[in-house]
Order: C-alpha cells, then sequence, then structure tokens
C-alpha cells in the first residue's frame, strides 16, 4: 500500500477510535514512544492512554473486526476540513479565468477572473470543477495555464506521480487529454513556451527535471538536475525569466546526497517508475545514510539549460532575506521582479530579478489588512497588472495591484468557505500520535 495512504489510514483509524490495522508498514519511530507501539502493533493495553479511551479503542477494534465480516462501519468521529484548500493559482488572461487547485477535496477549480466574494456570503461557485476517480488528481500543487490553447497542467505531489493535462472548458469526473509519469514529489510547474519546455521541481529528493512541453505516458525527461552542488533543498515553487533564460527554485533547505547502488534500500516511498527512463533522478531508495543536513532557505537560480551536478548561477539567502518556507514563485517580466509565497510568514516578498546573496526585498505584502494566511501560490497577471496569492492556510485567493506593499487590503477575494472558516490544512498528514498528558491528538503534516 501506498506509504501516505497507508498514513491516512491509520490517522483515520485513530481519530475514529475504530483501532489500528495492520497493512504491513510500519513508520520510522522510536518503537519505545506511543506512537512506535502503535506503529508495532503491540497491545493497546501497553499505549500511555487513559483507560476510558484504551476500553473504547478496545470496542471499536472489535466493531471493525466484526464489520470486516459484514462490510464497512462509520467512524465515532473524524476531524477533517469540508471546503477546498487552495494550493496554487494560475490565471488565464485570455479567458478571463483563475484556475487554482484544491489539495483538500483534490479538485481544480476554474472562476471568473473578476470573481469578488460579496460580504456575507457563503462562498463563491466555480465556473467548471474537476474532480473524480478518473482525473487522476491528487495533491495537485502546482498548476500552469496555457495561454494559447487554454490547456491547464497541474501536478501530483504525492500520490499519484503523474502529471495531468487538460483541454480548457474541462469539468467534472474526466480523464486528462494526456499525462506523464513523473518522479515521486513533482510540485512547481512552469513551461517555456519559446523552446517547448515543461520544468517541475522535485521536492522530496531535491531534484529538477525537464519534459517536452507535449510529453505523455512513460515519456522521459530530456534532462534533469540533481546533486549537492546545485543548491537545490527541498525544491518547491519554480518561475521562469524569458529574457535572461534563467529559472528561479525556491528552496526550503532541507536535502541529503544520493549515490548510485546494485543494492538500493527496500521498504522506502517511491514512484517506482524509474525502470527504463533516461534522465531520471535518483529517489530514497538511493539516499546516503548520515547525509542529510537541514539549511536556511534559499532560491536558487540556474540557466535554463543547466543539467546534472550544475552550480546555480547565484544565490538568495541569509537573514535579510525574509525567507521563511518559500513556496510559489512568480515573475514580472515587465517590471524584473520575483514574486515569493513565503508561507510561514504569511506574506509575499518582492526581490529584484537581480538579487543574491542577503538580499533585502524590495517590499514585501503583509499584514492582518492584506488577509493572507500561509500563502502558497502566487501568479502575476501581466496583462491587468495583477498579483493573484492562494492562500492554504485561509480558504481563499486573494487579489492585489502588482505594485502593492504593506498592509493592504485585496482587491477583490474569492472565498471557498464561509468568512473565518478555520482552516485545517491537512495536506499530507504523515503519521498520527497521542499525548497522554494533554489527551491531544498529534498529527505532523
Amino acid at each position: 500500500m501506498n506509504m501516505r495512504r497507508t498514513a491516512l489510514a491509520i490517522a483515520t483509524a485513530l481519530l475514529s477510535l475504530s483501532g489500528v490495522a495492520d497493512d504491513g508498514w510500519l513508520p520510522a519511530v522510536d518503537p519505545r514512544s506511543t506512537v512506535g507501539r502503535l506503529s508495532a502493533f503491540e497491545s493497546l493495553a501497553a499505549c500511555a492512554m487513559p483507560a476510558d479511551t484504551q476500553r473504547q479503542m478496545l470496542a471499536a477494534s472489535r466493531r471493525q473486526a466484526a464489520a470486516a465480516r459484514g462490510g464497512a462501519i462509520a467512524p465515532v468521529r473524524d476531524i477533517r476540513d469540508a471546503y477546498p484548500s487552495f494550493a496554487a493559482v494560475a490565471v488565464d488572461t485570455v479567458r478571463n479565468e483563475v484556475v487554482l487547485t484544491d489539495e483538500n477535496l483534490f479538485q481544480v477549480l476554474v472562476y471568473d477572473r473578476t470573481e469578488n466574494t460579496p460580504p456575507g456570503a457563503e462562498a463563491s461557485k466555480p465556473k467548471r470543477v474537476i474532480s473524480g476517480e478518473d482525473t487522476n488528481i491528487e495533491f495537485q500543487s502546482g498548476v500552469y495555464v496555457d495561454q494559447q490553447t487554454g490547456e491547464i497542467f497541474a501536478a501530483n505531489n504525492d500520490t499519484r506521480d503523474t502529471l495531468v493535462v487538460f483541454k480548457h472548458g474541462s469539468a467534472g469526473n474526466v480523464k486528462p487529454i494526456r499525462q506523464v509519469e513523473t518522479p515521486h514529489g513533482t510540485f512547481g510547474v512552469v513551461v517555456d513556451e519559446v523552446h517547448g519546455e515543461l520544468f517541475m521541481t522535485e521536492q522530496h529528493d531535491s531534484a529538477l527535471v525537464v519534459y517536452r512541453k507535449d510529453a505523455t505516458q512513460e515519456e522521459s525527461p530530456i534532462r534533469f538536475m540533481q546533486g549537492l552542488k546545485t543548491g537545490l533543498q527541498d525544491p518547491h515553487g519554480i518561475a521562469l525569466d524569458p529574457k535572461e533564460d534563467v529559472l528561479f527554485v525556491a528552496n526550503y533547505g532541507s536535502t541529503h546526497a544520493v549515490a548510485l547502488t546494485d543494492k538500493p534500500k527496500t521498504g522506502v516511498n517511491q514512484a517506482d517508475n524509474r525502470e527504463g527512463k533516461d534522465n531520471w533522478p535518483l529517489g530514497r531508495e538511493f539516499a546516503v545514510p548520515g547525509s542529510g543536513t537541514i539549511n536556511p532557505p534559499s532560491i536558487t537560480v540556474y540557466r535554463r539549460t543547466a543539467r546534472g551536478d550544475a552550480a546555480p548561477l547565484r544565490k538568495i539567502q541569509g537573514p535579510d532575506t525574509g525567507l521563511n518556507w518559500p513556496t510559489g514563485l512568480a515573475f514580472d517580466p515587465q517590471a524584473r521582479e520575483l514574486f515569493v509565497a513565503n508561507d510561514a510568514a504569511h506574506e509575499v516578498l518582492v526581490f529584484d530579478a537581480a538579487a543574491n546573496g542577503n538580499a533585502k526585498p524590495k517590499r514585501r505584502l503583509k499584514g492582518a489588512g492584506t488577509k493572507l494566511a500561509n500563502p502558497t501560490g502566487v501568479a502575476v497577471d501581466i496583462k491587468n497588472r495583477e498579483l493573484w496569492v492562494s492562500n492554504f492556510g485561509g480558504h481563499s485567493a486573494t487579489v492585489y495591484d502588482i505594485s502593492a506593499s504593506g498592509n493592504v487590503a485585496p482587491k477583490r477575494i474569492i472565498r471557498n468557505a464561509p468568512e473565518n472558516t478555520p482552516s485545517l490544512m491537512i495536506g499530507n498528514p504523515g503519521a498520527v500520535g497521542y499525548d497522554a498528558k494533554r489527551e491531544e491528538i498529534l498529527v505532523p503534516n
């Protein structure tokens, strides 16, 4: 079973007090801890939980075993967000539409570009929604719109290991018009229309892959970047400067070395689709033990044609940059500015295109008035001179003048939930634990 789905199953089991099912996957945790005992599937009596909770779990486990013989049972309770969580954003200026990905409910939503949720309204209604098993959509973290055709390119970050492409006007449970297999953990996506190339960052193994724009099925990348010299460190967003022919990549900072071996590790979460492909980055099964490092976040800049273990042309990094989980990137070729969705700081940073080293942002969009909340995606509308932000922590997409600065209110806002609805941000829960002292459920996301 896929590791992420297994983790979700374990989380659901504990949250619903329905016991723990043995599916063969054991998380890498301290076996002496509560989570360790749960993951090792020891007796519930050994868990440091209140007696009442243990009795409830034991009863739930018995109900589950009985149900396995005659059908599923409903959970006692669950913790979930019933509304979309906007992850990435792209603007179709030709058709006056904005495209948003939803990592929570596995959807791609299309709104009118001028949509503005009225105060007091429950939410804005999208023009179209792409969703369903046939779409092959799960954990869509990056999105790109072809301005000529209106085609939507969306990268699956976690469980599907594919890039899917939908024709303009697609809605409902429709199959992509094409899709291509990708390494595990792709995140950001951008297309160079001049050279017909599609770029994706690969988060978990600190890599960047380049495909033909029209690549399909099992087609190999045409080149890739990976290695400690590249400075790629848990890369997320990506943007292109077509004039200087360079790429910007946002890095969270964690990385590890990889080495090709004839005895790759087993039991690690990987796409298992490397066989027979060229220009494929090495995955977790080739990680060098003890090589992991956590570094300050950065934005690295490369020639568009860079490949292999190529060093960046320059790097934005240091305390003055303010970078804190830099996630989405967008580039304005007219003003020569780079926009950064600075997730953990609830802000958007703007750098000069030539920024280097410990550079301060030219300006920053930040404050309660902006309604920014864990922004993970940014897009620049060059035609209408607007900045779009997807707020993963705010059930919203917000729009500003492209030159906005400081604690400025958005020009428009698209809400996908009632005002002030908490955003759980349960994106990719990897495990679950229980704090017996405080009686709290702990879920690393």
